[in-house]
């Protein structure tokens, strides 16, 4: 059991939270806060994360913050050790995050515009690795959608949170599924539902999601640091429908009762990849309502829901939106941020991102999207090529298995060199009967140029490099695919690592 780490974050009915893997972080009670190794122990402060407040999420009853305190809940109270010494209805995730020791939060008033790249504004995306949007009521300007999209494709994290259909607290005609929908269909960076999903109109009275298809079955945000999640609840919310033809890397997380787990639609909570960054998506508002906030609001405590374990959820998803594992340089150049009788630390930002994430796989699948028909794992420290992991496509019969990252290609520069190590490891003597493509493929799927084609017939037992030019595709959001198959006798194993992109 995690009670202990439950206690820390302020999680309630840890009865319900079964055992963490060996290898995840565990709590000292003398300390309070998480061991972890030394030799990977995160920084203080090292993720930054901004909730917006600047779109309604206080309209009608909603209460959608986390402190009473804009933008920086210190100044309600510097050390909070329960929901309530902070004020909000999404207090309790505020601060069972700064209990960790390792966020820096910070708040979008109201009043306050969403940029990326504006160095005149203290709470720009740029300074951030997630940014979280609860419900939000007012629609995002052409220039703010804009911001949102960039700074997810250089590599930031966004928490899009709906309500059900009619939910427009602030009588503007604009509920939160139109303000999310219309960002996806409606912007100047990529149209058509760019992170393979959209919101449903829909207004689902009550549920309790608890539905995990098999691809999500070792999903980092349903097993991540701050427990297990089990499902979610739905109170008056919606779903959503996906589309991995548009964009491959969408993956659903739950589906609602009786929904088709194989299937396109009734996804409740779902992940996505666009360009380097990352999206979480949730279909219903009341899950991340912790039943405290202003006085005279009228709350829903869905933080501490029997029916799911929405804290979990939250936590877990914030933790894989800022993609845990990323180092943030001590020198940021960020400007300090003042409010009046506290000051704030610096808010450290994210480094620009290396082009390939996690090329050496020494944090598994971090960065990747894996598929394997067999369901066998593909990160493995059977062979490496550098470091102690590596991806193995198939090596069993009847194999098809890839591995496939979104690469958001710069602009306006004249080489872009792609490298990576392949080793061959076959039992086959007749040739060729089992394969390995190389490819770059547009966001939506469709094949764009072959980089490699290997078989069992290729050159075997050692590792080999590779290296090709995509200066071409300058400026584009492409995807690099590994795809493998393998024939009905002797297998191939095809050993992938240290893959890097300059």
């Amino acid at each position: 059991m995690i009670c202990t780490l439950a206690l820390m974050v302020g999680l309630s009915g840890c009865q319900l939270m079964p055992a963490a893997p060996p290898t995840r972080a565990t709590v000292s009670p003398a300390a309070n806060a998480p061991t972890v190794n030394a030799s990977t122990a995160p920084t203080p402060n090292r993720y930054t994360v901004l909730f917006d407040a600047s779109h309604g999420e206080t309209s009608g009853n909603a209460d959608w913050v986390i402190s009473a305190s804009q933008p920086d809940p210190l100044g309600e109270q510097a050390a909070p050790k329960r929901e309530t010494d902070w004020t909000g209805a999404l207090s309790a995730w505020g601060v069972a995050l700064q209990k960790t020791g390792r966020y820096r939060l910070m708040t979008l008033p109201r009043g306050g515009q969403i940029s990326y790249g504006d160095r005149t504004n203290q709470l720009d995306l740029a300074n951030f690795d997630v940014f979280v949007v609860p419900e939000p009521n007012v629609r995002f300007s052409d220039a703010e959608k804009t911001a949102i999209m960039r700074f997810v494709q250089n590599g930031g994290g966004l928490f899009m949170i709906a309500d059900h259909d009619q939910s427009d607290r602030n009588n503007d005609g604009m509920d939160s599924l139109r303000i999310w929908n219309d960002l996806m269909t409606n912007n100047s960076v990529q149209t058509g539902d760019p992170f393979g999903f959209h919101f449903d109109m829909l207004n689902i009275d009550s549920d309790n999601p608890r539905d995990i298809p098999a691809s999500a079955a070792n999903d980092p945000v349903i097993h991540g640091p701050f427990g297990d999640v089990s499902g979610s609840i739905i109170r008056n919310g919606t779903t959503a429908t996906i589309d991995p033809a548009v964009n491959s890397t969408v993956q659903p997380l739950l589906y609602r009762s009786r929904a088709d787990t194989s299937g396109n639609g009734g996804v409740f909570f779902l992940t996505s990849s666009f360009g380097q960054g990352r999206v979480a998506a949730w279909g219903d508002s009341s899950a991340i309502d912790d039943g405290t906030g202003a006085r005279n609001e009228k709350l829903f405590d869905g933080w501490d829901d029997a029916g799911g374990s929405n804290a979990i959820l939250a936590l877990n998803a914030t933790e894989w939106l800022a993609q845990s594992g990323i180092d943030v340089p001590a020198a940021a150049n960020i400007p300090t941020v003042i409010v009046p009788a506290v000051t704030s630390p610096a808010v450290a930002g994210p480094t620009q991102p290396a082009l390939v994430q996690n090329g050496d796989f020494e944090r598994g699948q971090e960065g990747w999207r894996v598929s394997s028909s067999d369901g066998r794992p593909i990160i493995t420290g059977q062979r490496a090529h550098g470091g102690k992991q590596s991806a193995m496509l198939c090596g069993t019969n009847n194999c098809k298995a890839s591995l496939t990252q979104m690469l958001a290609l710069p602009v306006g520069i004249r080489t872009i060199s792609l490298s990576y190590y392949i080793l061959i490891d076959t039992q086959e003597t007749n040739h060729a009967f089992d394969f390995l493509n190389v490819e770059i493929r547009d966001a939506g799927g469709k094949k764009l140029r072959t980089i490699q084609q290997l078989s069992d017939g290729d050159p075997a037992g050692e590792w080999r490099q590779t290296s090709a030019d995509l200066s071409e595709f300058a400026g584009q959001t492409v995807q690099l695919v590994f795809a493998a198959t393998s024939g009905k006798t002797k297998p191939t194993a095809f050993f992938v690592d240290d893959v890097s992109m300059e």
